[in-house]
């Protein structure tokens, strides 16, 4: 399954674990070219998406905005 990373920001209902989990996941695929890592690197790319979600968390959690929450994207 190939997707974008979505806005994640100000949506009704909030962006969920796993919503933060996917965009972290494609953020490690993209910047390490990985779609299926090796079995050396499985670890590594495990450990950065952990990390990453971790600190998109952080982030969603300390933004503000004054602007109406959005609705969420669908994609199928």
């Amino acid at each position: 399954m190939c997707r974008s990373i979505q806005h994640l920001f100000n949506l009704d209902p909030p962006a969920t674990e796993q919503e933060v989990e996917a965009a972290a996941l494609q953020f490690v695929r993209k910047v390490s070219g990985y779609r299926t890592p090796s079995k050396a690197n499985r670890a590594a790319i495990e450990r950065a998406v952990e990390e990453i979600a971790q600190a998109t968390q952080r982030l969603l959690d300390s933004l503000t905005t004054n602007a109406g929450p959005r609705q969420h994207e669908h994609h199928h």
